[in-house]
Formats: structure tokens, sequence, C-alpha cells
């Protein structure tokens, strides 16, 4: 799957902002990651509807995704890294939610519950001004 996966992912150069002087005038390091969530052949429909459910706040109105990355000077290292940005995103959007299995409060820790609320409410009780008479 991951290599069908970059085998669908296009790549953009600009220039950067980052580190590199006078370097950084000169050359493209800057890297943006395009990819079509609509268009994969790579993930089955109910993947498409996990990602879309997990990240498709990342997503333009197409269905693309878009990530950059000028972290480095080169060029190909920012294509690395965000790639593997890329990938680790999807597969965790892919990854099943565990269930929460349902536990009872033991009773011990609802007697310090209660406990810690009466203290609390015995300090509170005691800033208390005495009733006038």
């Amino acid at each position: 799957m991951l290599e069908c996966l970059k085998r669908e992912i296009t790549f953009r150069t600009s220039r950067s902002s980052g580190p590199g002087g006078q370097h950084v005038n000169k050359t493209e390091s800057r890297v943006e990651l395009l990819w079509n969530l609509k268009q994969t052949a790579c993930l089955n429909d109910q993947e498409k509807v996990l990602i879309r459910s997990r990240i498709g706040h990342r997503l333009k109105e197409d269905g693309t995704l878009v990530l950059a990355s000028e972290k480095y000077r080169s060029q190909h290292r920012n294509r690395e890294e965000v790639t593997e940005r890329f990938l680790s995103l999807v597969q965790a959007g892919i990854r099943p939610v565990k269930k929460r299995k349902a536990t009872k409060a033991t009773r011990s820790s609802v007697e310090r519950r209660i406990k810690q609320k009466k203290i609390r409410g015995d300090i509170k009780k005691s800033r208390r001004h005495p009733p006038e008479s």
C-alpha cells in the first residue's frame, strides 16, 4: 500500500524562507506534497471514509491534501521529510480506533472522592462569616 501511495503523490517546489542565507534566494528547497483522496486507487471506500473523518479538516474542497516542508536547506531532505509525514498521517488515519471498555469506579475510589469533597466543603464552610443573631 505504501508504494502505491508513493506513486500517487506529486511534488511542487518553491523558494523557502528558512535558513540558508543567499542560498535561499537561488534554490527551490521548499517542497509541497499533493495527494488527492477522492482519486486514490490505493484505498478502499471504507478507508477513504475513515481518513476523511480524521483528517478532513486538512483537505481542500476537491479532496486534495497539501503538506509542505521547508525544514531543511536541501530539497531532497524536505521531500523525504514530507513523504514520511504523509505516510504516517495516512497510516494513522486508517488505523481502527479501539473501543473503550466501560469500567466501574472501585468502592475505595468513590469513598476517597467523597471524603475529599467533604474536606473541601469543611474548608469553605470555615471561611464563612458566622450568622448574625
